[in-house]
């Protein structure tokens, strides 16, 4: 999505004289949020705004709003209720949510919702996530190894050498991909400009060779693997399963891969911070929270109002569009002291980088640990590892997700 067509809209009806504001996706930072958030917030937690095709929606910003309005069920993902608002002119080809496949679990209410949800959370508990952790750390030692390798001094591509195929091990251990299927579910993944289609297929092939497995008395270790019981008790389509696991793969990496790119970037311009761990390793999930807030790489969570909500006095009635802003949420004064500040000292529970209510994102738990994992193997085996271009020629991606193109770095 290119967010420079999202523009701010002047002469509203409401008020002919006045400037409506626009929706600002465009960092210029790469680890601030827009800074027109800010003057979002300066005129309340929940705010009208003007998309570039006229029409007006609501925009929160404020922490309590934000929480409050998510939990709420009187708010609809389920495009089929509603028209939902455009915030670009430009829309990626194959985006994901457009699939059958994604919109089964991603854009569905409670209580659909909630029995969807009802059949993954099992296989992602947080013990057996945490079983995942050495297979993990084995992967990300083994691909530094390898850029260990390299002529020192010489440049590094961090993201394509480290970060993305670090995820996509995780991925592999979640969902109990067969060694054999691996460096075909890798190119699944990473060679195809839309991978939905060929990961349904896949996984529908797959479907059913576990369940073979299965019959034959084989334990399969992840969560395909307990769904493909699923299917064979009954409980569960073949279609279904492919669906999941669709969801899973797709919604869950592109956000990881941005933020463990992101931190890297981070805390290689916030050295201060970076050497609190290096004295105290034992901050290292609390520093993961906290990079949680203050990166905040989404552009916003959509809902549309299916009823008059009064909030924050104002009220959003039925049909209403709504764009909550977790990014400026988690930068809010009123719960955050020195927002604007990476602090990894800080407690920031209470970030809302994962959603809160019905959806919350399923897979925040696996999110953390890949992301703990590969910074803290990255930072521990490089010391002196650095950026090898200026900041300002990092090349980044803005858009619902923004995230770094390439990181090269250096030691």
């Amino acid at each position: 999505m290119d967010s420079t067509d999202v523009n701010t809209v002047k002469d509203t009806p409401d008020d002919p004289g006045a400037a409506l504001p626009g929706l600002p996706l465009t960092r210029t930072c790469p680890y601030h949020p827009p800074r027109e958030y800010e003057d979002l917030r300066a005129s309340g937690p929940v705010t009208k705004i003007r998309l570039y095709d006229g029409r007006e929606i609501w925009a929160v910003t404020g922490h309590a709003a934000t929480r409050s309005l998510l939990a709420d069920e009187r708010l609809t993902v389920d495009r089929d209720k509603a028209e939902f608002p455009k915030l670009a002119r430009l829309l990626v080809l194959g985006r994901p949510d457009r699939h059958p496949a994604m919109r089964a679990l991603l854009r569905s209410d409670p209580p659909l919702h909630t029995e969807q949800r009802r059949a993954l959370q099992p296989g992602l508990a947080l013990k057996r996530i945490q079983s995942w952790r050495p297979a993990i750390e084995a992967d990300a030692e083994a691909r530094l190894d390898q850029l260990a390798a390299a002529p020192r001094g010489e440049p590094v591509e961090l993201m394509s050498a480290y970060v993305r195929p670090l995820v996509t091990t995780s991925m592999h251990e979640m969902l109990g991909i067969p060694d054999e299927d691996r460096t075909h579910f890798h190119e699944l993944l990473h060679r195809n400009f839309d991978p939905v289609p060929g990961l349904v297929d896949y996984l529908t092939s797959l479907c059913a060779a576990k369940q073979r497995r299965l019959a034959a008395g084989e334990q399969g270790s992840g969560l395909l693997d307990d769904l493909a019981g699923r299917v064979g008790a009954g409980k569960l389509t073949a279609e279904q399963f492919a669906h999941y696991g669709t969801v899973l793969i797709v919604a869950g990496q592109d956000v990881t891969v941005a933020t463990i790119g992101v931190a890297v970037l981070t805390l290689l311009e916030h050295r201060d911070e970076l050497a609190l761990l290096r004295r105290d390793p034992a901050l290292w999930p609390n520093a993961v929270e906290e990079l949680l807030r203050f990166l905040s790489l989404t552009g916003g969570l959509i809902r549309v109002a299916t009823e008059d909500i009064e909030t924050c006095g104002v009220v959003i009635r039925a049909g209403d569009g709504i764009v909550l802003l977790n990014p400026a949420a988690n930068r809010d004064p009123q719960v955050f002291a020195r927002p604007h500040g990476l602090d990894l000292r800080r407690n920031p529970r209470s970030h809302l980088s994962f959603g809160f209510g019905a959806h919350q994102c399923i897979g925040q738990n696996l999110a953390r640990l890949d992301i703990e994992i590969a910074l803290r193997a990255l930072f521990d085996r490089f010391p002196t590892l650095r950026l090898a271009v200026p900041l300002d020629d990092v090349p980044v991606r803005q858009g619902l997700v923004f995230g770094v193109n390439a990181l090269p770095v250096q030691w």
